[in-house]
């Protein structure tokens, strides 16, 4: 395909991905636009998620090497065998738009994968910002550390995400699954910072590898407060060493008996009055008020 026609491509695929993401942001349409999925994802051909009669995923390889094969709104298989995909472009664009990015910003990526949605989001910050990107499964972090190496206000660095020690941060963006936020990812919120965290409860998939289902949740810092919301429910890849026994059994009873969208604080303490409270573990609590 001619660069120009990719040219094309990649500005109708960013507004179809924004507008299936509810983000009416024109700077992220941009990065979308600007950024090329195929120069993270490796050469072709790739292998892609499809439709199979049975619940195992399967994956089906493209026919050729052709960049147009990108730009849909669709997973890509990075390690199809643990079933890691760089993710759903509207889903990680919905993301994003949480949280409400500004030039100049520092932003966290904890789960970066590849890097294709770290160079979004260091596209949003700029050239003034910075970003933080991290990675667990080896393999994964030595391709976004060469991914992103154009990039001069990102760092890249393979490492457990739940427990790094990270610089102050404006937002920090974790792609999965929780059953708590990380004491670190609290303490390193600025005032007005923005923690944008799926908070979801482990299973064994059909093949018997693990994932999480839960809910997305905006935690925000005003002061010694932090205030929270519930935006949407998830499917997620495991956030591993934040999958406590207590906290994910009262989560999924919370989740069971209903009520999330009527959560507003977050709790740095399980001593949270019963009445107020929807989900507590140990030293946390989600609460009504």
């Amino acid at each position: 395909m001619l660069e120009h026609d990719l040219d094309v491509l990649r500005r109708a695929y960013a507004r179809r991905v924004c507008f299936a993401a509810n983000a009416d942001d024109p700077r992220l349409e941009t990065a979308l636009a600007e950024t090329r999925r195929e120069a993270f994802l490796g050469p072709g051909p790739w292998d892609l998620p499809v439709m199979s009669p049975t619940p195992t995923p399967a994956y089906r390889r493209t026919p050729d090497s052709d960049p147009s094969w990108l730009y849909h709104d669709a997973l890509v298989g990075l390690i199809p065998e643990k079933e890691l995909n760089n993710g759903m472009p509207s889903f990680l664009t919905y993301l994003i738009s949480l949280g409400r990015i500004a030039a100049g910003e520092h932003v966290v990526h904890i789960g970066a994968g590849v890097g294709y949605y770290t160079a979004i989001l260091a596209h949003l910050v700029g050239e003034s910002g910075q970003v933080t990107a991290i990675e667990y499964e080896p393999e994964l972090a030595a391709r976004a550390h060469a991914n992103l190496a154009g990039f001069p206000q990102v760092q890249a660095a393979w490492g457990d995400g739940a427990t790094a020690v990270l610089a102050p941060a404006d937002v920090i963006l974790v792609n999965a699954g929780a059953a708590r936020p990380a004491d670190t990812w609290l303490d390193a919120l600025k005032e007005g910072g923005r923690l944008i965290v799926p908070l979801a409860v482990g299973y064994n998939g059909p093949r018997g590898l693990a994932g999480t289902r839960g809910g997305i949740f905006v935690i925000e810092r005003c002061g010694d407060r932090f205030d929270a919301a519930w935006r949407s429910a998830t499917a997620i890849y495991p956030c591993i060493g934040l999958q406590d026994a207590d906290s994910a059994a009262s989560l999924a009873d919370a989740f069971k008996h209903g009520g999330v969208e009527k959560v507003r604080r977050f709790y740095r303490t399980a001593d949270v009055p019963d009445e107020i409270c929807w989900a507590r573990g140990p030293g946390w609590a989600l609460a009504y008020a």
